[in-house]
């Protein structure tokens, strides 16, 4: 039997390789412009075509390599950063794994121009699949200049499971800014199709996150620092109403570099307990300087996951470190014990004169006077009641108000009712007119009253018996319970409908109708609102334009990264347009559907939920018959289109055992 073991040819080594260090272009983007930042580059320039799959260009004005050098940077574990093993644990450089370049050569058509400053000419290269096709000496500016054309273009699975060109630029954009905002001292250009979608100068770090997020962000930003023995904490954290139901705005970085770490996430959500709205997330930028004798970079392929030796004490750092910002610019409530509330009472000289204060009343003021315009402080009109013609007092506006509620009986006021002493006879069928015939209501214990029906107060056996009239008239039997179930008896038992899930269930239908039809009806805005967004949701916003203005949109670009909204769709109502907006693209991104076709299946979902009515809003009567009717005319009404729940019925029988 031949021998089953061999070794791999290098090419095959370098795909395998590949398959670790290279997922997508957002990944070629990371390393080479890591790569630029450990050449010393103060300014790196990144071009795309499609989204990376057809050019990725990282140009920097680095130290350049040699001629033999920037061969040997792309073979298998060549690196500059490490020369043996004790240097894995104290790294500060970005890129030193020795893969990156040999993996993105196996799978992508790869052209290098580099020159070192002291060199008169620099180096050209050219790798296909990891096969040396030339290189020669060169012209070019001092730096280095990578070309990635045809990424996977020998690995057609690999290229065929990348994702819409949409989807590929958000994650080149989301490594683009972990990158950037570890340094702030660095200019970047990000251009993609010939369209600029970045350019940061250099800058210090509050003002590269402005630059990155949107002025915006300048208010919403509290500053950090706390300095211990075991790490030296710095950044920006924001304020809890700015908080967001989406992430996006959230990092860490230990020496500048980007992390993931759920138990340092847990700290800071928790220093904001209490002080956050339901199911947001606030936004932070925190930098974390440490010995990199203490921490592990290298646990993890793409190395955001770090390991720290001391993590529990880190986490009560952070904790502490969060409350400390908050209560310092006031963000929590606070009493302030050194604040002076004494109240300043002048104090009067000696010789100062006190009068006594004079009020002028008129003994003589009648009530029943039918001049409204007399004044009882006006001692200056003498009044004499007595000399009254006999009509005033009937003249009186109040005394007509009272005699027209009083019945023509020939007496002065129709003899009381009286109040039977059980009140719960109250309650009991009443006689009244035939077309107003009211059903007999349940004997209630006044201490067990439901909320939706509360029996009227009797303080005293003197007062008037209600009619029947003002007893509750029953139209539907329509009951909303703590704002936010909707209940109504059925044949078979207690029917309870979700009202925000029964809503986003009705507007998804309403929606994806209107995106069929190209027929959604905006309601214009009295005053258009302009909204400045991200690069990502700009990019987003401007490849479902044309969907968004089907489903009742007025919304058209402005500047840069800027719409303007003259109109939201009729459907909605009492949303605020820039809110309404920019929870639609937070939705969209979470839904976010790979299939082309399911598309506008996922806007009609995102905006469905964007602008279904909340919990904890009252709801009329007619308001829960509305939605009850539109939402058994749906197509679906027992789900919603994320497939929860809308309808839950209880059961007659489970109501009687409940009672057994």
């Amino acid at each position: 039997m031949s021998d089953l073991i061999q070794i791999l040819p290098d090419n095959v080594a370098n795909q395998i390789a590949a398959g670790e260090v290279v997922q997508r272009p957002a990944s070629v983007v990371k390393e080479l412009v890591e790569n630029a930042i450990d050449a010393g580059a103060g300014s790196i320039k990144i071009n795309l075509k499609d989204a990376g799959k057809t050019l990725i260009q990282v140009i920097d004005n680095g130290c350049g390599m040699s001629a033999t050098d920037a061969r040997l940077a792309f073979e298998r574990h060549a690196t500059s950063k490490i020369r043996r093993a004790g240097d894995l644990f104290g790294i500060r450089t970005m890129g030193f794994r020795g893969e990156a370049l040999a993996s993105i050569a196996a799978i992508a058509n790869v052209e290098l121009k580099t020159k070192r400053t002291e060199d008169e000419l620099g180096t050209h290269i050219v790798i296909d699949g990891s096969e040396l096709v030339s290189q020669e000496a060169s012209a070019c500016s001092d730096g280095s200049n990578f070309i990635v054309k045809n990424l996977f273009f020998n690995v057609p699975a690999r290229r065929k499971f990348l994702k819409a060109n949409s989807t590929e630029l958000r994650n080149i954009i989301t490594e683009f800014h972990r990158i950037v905002l570890s340094h702030p001292d660095i200019a970047f250009t990000l251009i993609h199709n010939d369209s600029e979608v970045y350019n940061l100068p250099a800058s210090h770090i509050r003002q590269r996150i402005i630059n990155v997020f949107g002025k915006s962000m300048n208010s919403r930003l509290i500053s950090i620092k706390t300095d211990t023995s075991i790490v030296k904490l710095t950044g920006f954290i924001g304020k809890p109403k700015n908080a967001k139901k989406n992430t996006g705005e959230q990092f860490f970085f230990v020496n500048n570099r980007f992390m993931r770490h759920p138990y340092f996430y847990k700290a800071v959500i928790q220093a904001y307990d209490k002080i956050l709205p339901p199911e947001t997330i606030p936004p932070y930028f925190i930098f974390f300087e440490v010995d990199p004798q203490i921490i592990d970079i290298n646990i993890h392929p793409t190395k955001t996951e770090i390991k720290f030796e001391d993590e529990r004490a880190i986490y009560q750092i952070i904790q502490a470190s969060i409350r400390e910002a908050l209560g310092k610019f006031n963000i929590v409530p606070s009493i302030d014990f050194d604040e002076d509330t004494s109240l300043e009472i002048p104090v009067a000289d000696e010789n100062t004169e006190v009068e006594a204060p004079m009020i002028k009343v008129n003994p003589e003021f009648n009530p029943f006077d039918a001049e409204s315009s007399f004044n009882p402080f006006d001692a200056e009109k003498n009044y004499n009641p007595f000399e009254q013609s006999a009509n005033s007092i009937e003249s009186n506006p109040f005394f007509q108000e009272f005699k027209a509620k009083t019945p023509e009986t020939g007496t002065a006021r129709a003899p009381k009712k009286q109040v039977p002493d059980d009140w719960e006879k109250l309650y009991e069928n009443q006689s009244a007119p035939a077309e107003e015939k009211i059903e007999k209501q349940p004997v209630i214990d006044r201490e067990n009253i439901p909320d939706y029906f509360q029996a009227p107060e009797i303080p005293a056996p003197q007062q008037t018996q209600i009619q029947a009239a003002d007893q509750p008239k029953k139209t539907k039997n329509f009951f909303q319970l703590k704002n936010k179930y909707i209940l109504t008896p059925i044949r078979s038992g207690l029917m309870i409908i979700d009202q925000r899930k029964a809503h986003e269930r009705i507007l998804f239908e309403k929606f994806m109708s209107s995106l069929e039809n190209h027929q959604g009806i905006a309601q214009q805005t009295l005053f258009p609102q302009t909204i400045e967004l991200n690069a990502s949701d700009y990019t987003l916003l401007q490849v479902i334009l044309e969907d968004v203005k089907a489903l009742g949109f007025d919304i058209r670009e402005f500047g840069k990264k800027t719409f303007v909204i003259n109109g939201t769709p009729a459907d909605i109502q009492n949303c605020e347009p820039k809110e309404l907006l920019e929870n639609l693209l937070a939705n969209y991104k979470t839904n976010q559907l790979d299939v082309k076709l399911k598309v506008r299946e996922n806007l009609a979902k995102s905006l469905a939920k964007a602008s279904a009515v909340n919990y904890g809003k009252s709801l009329s009567n007619e308001e829960m018959s509305s939605i009850i009717d539109q939402l058994f005319a749906c197509n679906v009404p027992n789900f919603t289109p994320d497939g929860k729940p809308v309808i839950s019925v209880l059961e007659t029988q489970e109501l009687e055992n409940r009672f057994k």
